[in-house]
């Protein structure tokens, strides 16, 4: 089932005007027959509009910097700051040194009115010190929240005096909240001091084994950087560092030697691999480890790359052994599943990669967007360059990066790069939009009136998005799979994340719960009214 024009209309028939011509721009019925469909993205959300999106400090500190384990993360602010960004992400780490792995400790200045009166410095400045003190870690950082940025806190001097005073990298993260129109923002401005600070700052010149790559974009949500790391180690990769999940300060700071990065979510991490590239010359792999398809393809791209017959017939031998021990396991969950849809609408790249493992089990995606991705998440890097520059993203600062005189090496030839370009997705990006089927919707900064309306219309057998609108969506009598912590599961990455996924999908669909739960729309007839024209008083 699709939605028509006229649906459509009818659901922004209910903004005000203004509102309305905003939200059009957001949402696309995907027609084929058109040579160019553009979707409007990365601007503010309309104030009074419940949306799912987190703030820059969320997406700074909550997504990319916090899930390094052997550093300690100050949040610069009210304790509510620091449990929402610690208590919502299942990164998971694992540590040889117990004592170097910080990643279940939840540290925060916990601002309080007389420090928004009179600053907080000299509070951080103790913090910090007590931090050194306790836990003596490799790195510290400092992440800014709303107040910080509004009462004038030099967190960059604080910052540097501590460096001073300790001997280890203090870095400060200018990440307040309400800088750019999502966590967007604050994944771009990490992702600019992970790289103008720490990678590369060593001594180390190469990889410490054959085939080395980086993962970016991986968060080891639930395990997923294991389940994926646990397949390119048997085929004979050498992960050098993962960005950011399990991943940790000292791994960090030799991402130079990789001689490929795959990236994983293109949002969150693009920026990083674009500078990879411009001053280390290293070239980076749109890849997907979720669903057993796209990571097939995903390890047969990576081969080609590198163009050695061993590792391609090891990575053949790989794929094979494990889809035989893993496809009738699928199939049996698929019997369940079959003929069923889903909406997708999660992250700035779960919206799309999860639609091929919802294939793999016979789910159509019948609804699909992204909270914080930006027009080249949806139609493809092609069209960044006619993307114009507006007053929020000029908030973040460029780190304009040139190639390093020592380090820069190009890993393959520039006749390589082109006629590999044309075989796989080595430096680009394709977008979630290419691979949505005609008349299906997608939507960006989805929010809860429309995520009811459009529930009406298509009726899904399954809601896919994160915590904010699960209960919800549950309380229409829709399972809802949460797909930004995978509530209590997981692995779903990689091969045996493709079983788990399957496993908790079927659960889903054979729960008798939601045999209990009828929303009221669905048997009783909504009240409307509206004013009608020169009659006050009519409706």
């Amino acid at each position: 089932m699709a939605v028509s024009e006229e649906q459509l209309q009818e659901i922004l028939n209910r903004y005000p005007d203004k509102v309305k011509k905003g939200r059009k721009k957001h949402i696309l019925i995907k027609d084929s027959s058109q040579a160019k469909q553009v979707i409007e993205a990365n601007t503010r959300t309309i104030p009074g509009i419940i949306t799912n999106r987190g703030c820059a400090y969320a997406g700074c500190k909550g997504v990319v910097v916090g899930p390094l384990k052997d550093m300690v993360h100050i949040t610069h602010g009210p304790v509510g700051c620091g449990y929402y960004s610690w208590g919502t992400r299942r990164n998971k780490a694992k540590s040889d040194d117990p004592t170097k792995n910080f990643i279940n400790y939840c540290v925060t200045t916990d601002m309080q009115e007389s420090d928004i009166v009179f600053g907080g410095e000299k509070k951080l400045a103790k913090v910090i010190d007590e931090v050194v003190e306790i836990f003596k870690p490799n790195a510290i950082t400092v992440n800014a929240t709303c107040p910080v940025g509004l009462i004038g806190d030099d967190i960059g001097a604080v910052a540097k005096a501590a460096q001073e005073r300790h001997g280890i990298p203090v870095l400060a993260f200018s990440c307040e909240g309400y800088k750019g129109v999502s966590q967007s923002a604050g994944h771009h401005i990490a992702n600019n001091i992970l790289m103008d600070r720490i990678i590369g700052d060593t001594d180390v010149e190469e990889a410490p084994g054959p085939y080395a790559i980086n993962m970016l974009g991986e968060y080891n949500i639930g395990g997923d950087a294991w389940e994926i790391e646990r397949t390119l180690k048997e085929i004979g990769y050498t992960v050098v560092s993962t960005m950011t999940g399990d991943g940790s300060y000292e791994h960090l700071r030799n991402a130079h030697t990789a001689s490929l990065n795959l990236v994983q979510c293109h949002r969150s991490i693009n920026y990083i691999a674009e500078m990879l590239e411009k001053k280390y010359g290293t070239p980076w792999l749109k890849v997907n480890f979720i669903g057993i398809e796209a990571t097939i393809n995903s390890l047969r791209e990576m081969a080609l790359y590198f163009g050695d017959e061993a590792l391609i017939q090891k990575t053949e031998e790989v794929i094979a052994r494990e889809v035989a021990r893993i496809q009738p396991i699928i199939d049996q969950y698929r019997k369940v599943c079959e003929g069923k849809t889903a909406f997708c609408f999660v992250g700035g790249s779960r919206g799309h990669h999860y639609q091929g493992m919802y294939r793999e089990l016979g789910i159509e995606t019948v609804l699909a967007g992204y909270e914080f991705a930006h027009r080249d998440d949806y139609e493809g890097r092609q069209v960044i360059p006619e993307i114009k520059p507006d007053a929020d993203s000029k908030n973040i600062p460029e780190l304009h990066v040139t190639a390093d005189e020592k380090r820069f090496c190009l890993k393959i030839s520039p006749e390589k790069m082109e006629e590999l370009k044309q075989k796989i997705s080595l430096s680009y990006y394709a977008g979630m939009n290419c691979e949505m089927k005609d008349g299906y919707v997608i939507v960006d900064d989805l929010n809860h009136y429309e995520t009811e309306e459009f529930i009406k219309i298509l009726k899904p057998d399954i809601f896919s998005s994160g915590i904010k609108d699960k209960y919800v969506v549950q309380k229409m009598g829709i399972p809802s799979k949460q797909l930004h912590s995978y509530d209590y599961s997981g692995p779903y990455a990689g091969f045996n994340g493709a079983v788990n996924f399957a496993r908790d999908i079927a659960m889903s669909f054979a729960s008798p719960t939601w045999n209990f739960i009828v929303p009221p729309w669905k048997n009783e007839p909504l009240l409307e009214g509206k004013m009608a024209e020169g009659e006050e008083k009519a409706c």
